[in-house]
This record gives structure tokens, sequence and C-alpha cells, in this order.
């Protein structure tokens, strides 16, 4: 064999030996593909709340409240309800039986707003629970009126051991007289209760209904 033959084979078991270790290297790293944030599930609509703000669009020539205020009026009154222990349907009926509805609603006595609570009351209500107080008409923003009138009832029905009848006795007469009575052995005023009972019943019937 020709030492220029030599020569030329001995290229070409290198260069194929060449090629053959660069295509076992592994492969250059690539960085990695951030995945694009998946767009958050909009909160399926909570039914009670559903519930209440169509019994609030039944009443709303009465209310004086916007659509938007109604919206925001049937959150409050499901969220203060369920943080107090309450049913959403019987802080509606103290509403209905107080005022009907009707935000700007005043009292004889002086109660205001859609559960009908006395200045003096909402005031100490107020400093409570950290709302800000800006005088009596405070009680005439729904909200605030349905978030101190809800703690109040939840108040009152802890005070007499969770017996709702005697709670909202007292809500209507005020605890003190109650608690009189109470202490004389006295029978409690049945009116009241007996129309606000009355009152969550239709409240429940119409919630069904819608």
């Amino acid at each position: 064999m020709s030492r220029r033959l030599v020569v030329l084979l001995s290229g070409f078991m290198l260069s194929s030996l060449s090629c053959s270790v660069l295509s076992m290297a592994p492969p250059p790293e690539l960085p990695p593909v951030s995945a694009a944030p998946l767009a958050a599930m909009p909160a399926p609509p909570d039914p009670a709340v559903a519930e209440v703000r169509a019994d609030l669009e039944t009443r709303r020539t009465r209310t004086g409240l916007t659509a938007e205020e109604m919206d925001s009026l049937a959150e409050t009154i499901v969220a203060e309800a369920r943080r107090n222990g309450l049913e959403p349907n019987l802080v509606m009926a103290v509403m209905y039986v107080e005022s009907r509805y009707r935000n700007f609603s005043v009292s004889p006595v002086g109660a205001l707003g859609l559960m009908q609570v006395m200045p003096a009351t909402g005031e100490e209500l107020a400093r409570q629970h950290g709302v800000a107080w800006h005088g009596p008409q405070t009680l005439f923003d729904p909200t605030i009126n349905v978030r101190l009138g809800t703690a109040y009832l939840a108040e009152l029905t802890a005070r007499y051991d969770g017996d709702i009848p005697t709670a909202l006795a007292a809500y209507n007469w005020g605890p003190g007289h109650i608690d009189r009575r109470l202490a004389r052995g006295r029978q409690l005023p049945k009116e009241y209760p007996g129309l606000v009972q009355e009152a969550h019943a239709i409240v429940e019937v119409e919630g069904r209904r819608s």
C-alpha cells in the first residue's frame, strides 16, 4: 500500500471517530419555558346573596337605594348574618318589620334606617366594632345600619342564651325593660317577636320562589 493511501485512510478514520464522539455529546441545556399563569376563575355567585338581592329588587321603589347600593346591601346582609351566627332571612325579617326596607325611615322615638337603630345604641356599637361614626346620619348608610343592627341582634341573642323570641323582644323594647320583666317573672311581649317570625316565614317562601 502506498504511503499516500495510508495517510488518506488514517485521515478518514480520525474524521469518522471525531464525528462519532461529537454526536454523543449531550445537547445544550435550554432555559425552562415559564408557563403562563392561569387566569383566576371567578367565584360562583352565592345563592344566599342572590336570594336576598332578588327580595330587595321586588321592593326597590320602597328602599330608596340604587341598584349598586342594593348589590352591596345584599352582600352585607349575608356576610354580617353569617359572621354573627344568624340567618340572613331573620335579618331581612327584622328589616321588614322595622322599616319595610325603607332606608331613610325615622321612627317616632328617633330610631333610624333599615333596622331602626337608636343613635345612642348605634354610636356605642360603632365604637365596639370599629365603624367610623359621623353622627346619627351614619345610620342612613345602609351597609353600616345593617352591620350595626345585626351585631346588636346577635349581642341580644347571646345575652338571652340563644332565645330568639326574647332577643327580638329586647330589640324592640330594650334589654333593660326585658330584664326587669324577667326578674319579676312577668310575661314577655309577644307581638313584636310574632311579627318578625311571621315576616321570616314570608321571606323564606319568597326566597324559594326567586
